[in-house]
């Protein structure tokens, strides 16, 4: 994959080897994560969406079986279906509209998990509305599990050091870092050193569980 300014740069070209053969692709998948010439994760985070949904019509029958509890049916989703749309998360840089895609998706399982309400007045049966889910999803919503694990893994990438390629990467990439200033502007440590602050443990650690409870509309 050859990532340029000039979209047709190189275009015809592959890359050859001793006797191998290199294709040019535009995209192709790393650890079971996608990446592009443009260096987008709407892809990505496209794929990953269509992952949870194939699992999650595969156990829809499971969820939506009366005898299970209501419990039950949260921890798989949150122990199988969350982990398998959230892989690789930890270096995700979300705008506003990828964030709206992630929370759809939540809210439509969650609702579906979950089932109609009853009325208390009119006895009639209605679909749960999104502040009724989240009233009864007591859990972190998915935005808000993206930013703290974003957090911890930057917080570890921070104390491994200058000597290190995936230090001096994430320090280079202009959008990581300010997503993670951004976050602890919204924490209360707006315009402190990131880098500083990550070096103890403890107090990083609160800062990703203050990252956790953040609230998102």
């Amino acid at each position: 994959m050859v990532m340029s300014r000039g979209q047709n740069a190189g275009r015809s070209h592959n890359i050859k080897t001793d006797n191998t053969s290199f294709e040019r692709v535009e995209e192709f998948k790393y650890f079971g994560i996608t990446l592009t010439k443009q260096n987008s994760i709407q892809e990505q985070i496209k794929c990953r969406l269509k992952s949870g949904n194939v699992f999650y019509h595969s156990v829809q029958n499971l969820l939506s079986f009366s005898l299970l509890s209501k419990n039950l049916n949260i921890k798989i989703y949150s122990t199988i279906i969350l982990p398998l749309v959230l892989y690789g998360c930890e270096t995700w840089s979300l705008t506003l509209r990828e964030e709206h895609r992630l929370r759809l998706f939540e809210n439509r399982v969650l609702r579906r998990t979950f089932g109609p309400k009853r009325e208390e007045v009119t006895g009639e049966w209605r679909k749960l509305h999104n502040e009724g889910v989240n009233d009864l999803y007591s859990s972190p919503n998915i935005v808000r599990v993206i930013k703290s694990r974003r957090m911890r893994s930057a917080g570890h990438v921070a104390r491994m050091g200058e000597r290190r390629g995936v230090y001096r990467v994430l320090v280079g990439k202009c959008d990581g870092v300010d997503n993670i200033k951004m976050v602890l502007q919204k924490v209360g440590c707006g315009g402190m050193d990131w880098i500083e602050l990550a070096q103890d443990r403890d107090k990083w650690r609160g800062l990703v569980n203050a990252v956790m409870n953040l609230r998102v509309t």
